[in-house]
This record gives C-alpha cells, sequence and structure tokens, in this order.
C-alpha cells in the first residue's frame, strides 16, 4: 500500500476510533478481530474503507455493446432461457439500475425475453443505498431523457433537497447481496450470462486479481461475457477467456 493510501486508510478509520472511544490503532485491531468486534466493528470497519465511485451509463461503450451485441444474440439462441446478469461490486446501485432500464426496455420489444439482475458488494452502506434506490438529481443528468421520464421519480417537496427516485418496478427487479472477493467461494448460480466487474481490480495486485478472475469466470455460462473497467489490463496465463473488445472479454 502506497504512503498516500496509508494516509487515506488512517484518515477513515480515525473515525472509527473516535465513534469508540479507543486510543490507538493497536487497540483498534485488538477490538475489530475479537469475537465481539468480527460481529459489530467490521461491517462498519468495511463501510468506512471502501471506495464507491459511481454514476449511471457510466463507460457508456460497455451498455452499448450489451445492448447492440450481447442482448441481440443471446436473444437470437437462447430466447427461451432467462437472461441472468450480474453487477459484481455495484456500489450505491447505479450501475444495476442502468441494467434494469436497458435490460426492460429490451423486454419491451423482443416479446419473452426474461431477465434476472444481480447485485452484490461488500459494503453494506452502500447495498442500502441501492436498495432504496434514492439519488441527488445532479446523479440523473448521464441518464437518456426518455428514459428518466419513464424509470424516475422526482420529489415533490421543495423544502427537500432535489432527488429522484428509481420506480418501485425497477427496484424490485433486482436482487441486492453482500458479497466478499476474497472469500473462497461465491454462493452465486454458476451460468450467469454477463457479469460487470469494472474499477474494482485496480485496487487488488496481481495475484488476487488472477484469483478473483478466475472464480468470477467459474460463474459464467460457456460464451458468458467479463466486463471490466476501461482503465484496466488482464493479465493471467492461460486466461479462460477471449478478448472480443476492449475491456470485453468471453468465456
Amino acid at each position: 500500500m502506497p504512503p498516500t493510501k496509508k494516509v487515506m486508510l488512517q484518515a477513515r478509520l480515525n473515525r472509527r476510533l473516535k465513534k469508540l472511544n479507543l486510543s490507538s490503532f493497536e487497540e483498534y485491531f485488538s477490538y475489530v478481530t475479537s469475537e465481539e468486534g468480527l460481529k459489530y466493528e467490521m461491517p462498519n470497519m468495511v463501510n468506512a474503507i471502501t471506495t464507491n465511485k459511481t454514476d449511471f451509463f457510466r463507460e457508456p461503450r460497455h451498455f452499448q455493446y450489451l445492448t447492440d451485441v450481447v442482448l441481440p444474440d443471446f436473444y437470437q439462441c437462447n430466447h427461451k432461457k432467462k437472461f441472468k446478469i450480474w453487477s459484481a461490486g455495484c456500489s450505491t446501485g447505479a450501475e444495476p439500475y442502468t441494467m434494469a432500464m436497458l435490460l426492460q426496455e429490451f423486454a419491451l420489444k423482443n416479446p419473452g425475453f426474461r431477465f434476472a439482475i444481480l447485485s452484490t458488494d461488500i459494503s453494506t452502506e452502500v447495498l442500502e443505498i441501492a436498495q432504496d434506490g434514492f439519488y441527488h438529481v445532479e446523479m440523473a443528468k448521464s441518464i437518456p431523457k426518455a428514459l428518466c421520464k419513464k424509470y424516475l421519480l422526482r420529489s415533490k417537496d421543495i423544502n427537500k433537497q432535489p432527488f429522484i427516485r428509481i420506480v418501485p418496478e425497477l427496484r424490485q427487479m433486482i436482487k441486492f447481496k453482500q458479497l466478499n472477493f476474497m472469500d473462497d467461494y461465491y454462493p452465486i448460480v454458476n451460468d450467469i450470462d454477463v457479469i460487470f466487474c469494472r474499477n474494482v481490480f485496480i485496487y487488488f495486485d496481481r495475484q488476487t486479481q488472477e484469483r478473483v478472475i478466475r472464480r468470477l469466470c467459474n460463474h459464467l455460462r460457456p460464451g458468458g461475457y467479463l466486463f471490466i473497467g476501461h482503465s484496466e489490463t488482464i493479465r493471467i496465463e492461460n486466461p479462460p477467456f477471449t478478448n472480443v473488445s476492449s475491456t470485453i472479454f468471453r468465456k
């Protein structure tokens, strides 16, 4: 961990020390690794130190590829099956809700198309935000106006901050679940069609990247896709996929 990251980590954890009236990181470490601390403080620590950057339609080329290539191909070859997509590292939910808008639009134009969206994150705090579906109106700027009209509700109380909320129909389409990529086992089905795991690997060393990527690919069906962030690269020996486009891989 570089010095700048250590400073950031220290600043974030200092808030927890103050909250618990602890005087040192040694005390905090002893508590958080105790039986009581693992149960009550570990979730707070994870929430404090995780980075949760997200936007609707972030890195739009990926969503264009999803709608122009992946979905038509799936519908033509597997239209009787349910399309399964996983937002792995979903943060506050902008990514899975973007998926939901696009998949619902595709379903309206293609009779019989069914889909399921799974969204996971290690932070319980961001998962709660995602499930509620409330966002500041500034977040909606990247959403096409036609989709805003269909899938967003605006706050009518002028005395409150200008918030939007995802419509209930869309919120009900997504299953939110906590998951830690460091776990040896992911309690996820093994026939996922598409996994978005973007801007996550930049926080891992190379060995951890390879381990997590291989575990993710174990949950992809043959022919399934893995999308990673535009700033990320994958370097592993004998990869279980082929590169079909920039930052897009197929098993």
